[in-house]
């Protein structure tokens, strides 16, 4: 029986965002030019045209909720670059910080994810207590948190999502110094915060391996979400593709990279996928200039079909954000993506094409 996982890259939910939601927090901010949240709302309308109002708990995510009831994955899972608190102090010594208030967290519910990554540079944007606010706020909407806890050994743990067939999808979540992440917010035996390593390695990959290994049990399925790489560039660098494949090469089934605020190449490795970088998904970043070679407004959200007698297969949704919200792209957008995806795969051997329903599928 198969499986499919619905994987998206950063959601940030935060900011310009929060502020539309019915319930938006205090719009402070502490940024060298931008101190008011609201900002980035009139950035976005200067670009686009007005918002239409009102901006409900479903409003970011546009058509795309019922896409998927359609595409109908069993399980999802996103990166959250948010922290989820009303409380808290600024985390010193940061340009950015994302909170969202917890009267608008059904806006993260309307995605129905099953689990978050928060092994990343944001989760701990207002301290440990935003970061203990927002395990509240997860688990009081039954969306499990993977990668943040009250020491390592919770940081560390994986999840385990129902699946199909009495089948279980493991998670695990985990970053490095490379995605702009502060070394102090590693978690360790008796303090709180994120599992953080400095650099993918052959030697990490075998400890995250270890870690799966606990919980394995017979028809599981594994999934290493990693929080890696600059905002900007397609490259990949050797030790990621060397800690990649090492996970893959230890019986592990997707790497679910982000960090890059648009898309990385695809390699199938052994019949399991390795996405370097899955773009954001919701950000407020809609009026704000530069990288525009990289088509920030195209987004993608990805589902991988896991089938243990066969390779995956990888499908992708076009998207593109305006009036910070999703929507389907255009034929010319898509054909955008799908060239750009497939210049950038080549050198893994991936090509990419559109099928009859307009999604994207990368294979060998």
């Amino acid at each position: 029986m198969t499986v499919t996982v619905l994987l998206g890259g950063d959601v940030m939910l935060g900011r310009g965002v929060d502020q539309l939601l019915p319930r938006p927090g205090h719009p402070e901010l502490q940024e060298a030019c931008v101190r008011d949240a609201r900002r980035y709302v009139e950035l976005a309308e200067q670009a686009n045209g007005p918002i239409p109002r009102p901006y409900g708990f479903t409003r970011p995510w546009g058509e795309v909720t019922h896409i998927l009831d359609e595409l109908a994955p069993d399980v999802r899972l996103v990166n959250l670059e948010t922290a989820i608190t009303a409380d808290g102090s600024f985390a010193p010594g940061k340009g950015v910080h994302y909170r969202m208030h917890p009267g608008n967290l059904p806006a993260l519910a309307a995605l129905r994810p099953d689990a978050c990554a928060l092994s990343n540079n944001h989760s701990l944007d207002f301290g440990i207590r935003g970061l203990a606010d927002t395990l509240h706020a997860l688990s009081g909407a039954n969306i499990r948190a993977v990668g943040a806890g009250a020491n390592l050994a919770a940081a560390q743990q994986p999840a385990a999502v129902p699946a199909p067939g009495g089948r279980r999808v493991l998670i695990a979540s985990l970053s490095t110094l490379s995605s702009g992440v502060p070394a102090h917010w590693a978690a360790d035996s008796d303090h709180p915060g994120i599992w953080l390593m400095d650099h993918p390695s052959v030697r990490h990959a075998d400890e995250v391996a270890a870690r799966f290994s606990l919980r394995f049990r017979s028809g599981d399925l594994t999934i290493v979400s990693v929080h890696w790489g600059p905002n900007w560039g397609y490259g990949t660098g050797l030790s990621e593709r060397q800690f990649a494949h090492r996970l893959i090469d230890a019986g592990l089934d997707i790497v679910h990279g982000h960090s890059a605020h648009h898309p990385r190449p695809i390699e199938i490795y052994r019949g399991r996928p390795i996405l370097y970088g899955c773009g954001d998904v919701i950000d407020d970043y809609e009026g704000i200039g530069g990288h525009g070679s990289y088509r920030p407004e195209l987004r993608l959200l990805y589902l991988v079909t896991l089938d243990a007698s066969g390779p995956a297969a990888v499908r992708m949704l076009p998207l593109r954000i305006r009036h910070l919200q999703l929507e389907r792209t255009g034929p010319a957008d898509t054909r955008w993506l799908r060239t750009m995806l497939g210049d950038i795969s080549r050198r893994f051997g991936t090509r990419i094409t559109t099928g009859p329903d307009d999604l994207l599928t990368a294979y060998q």
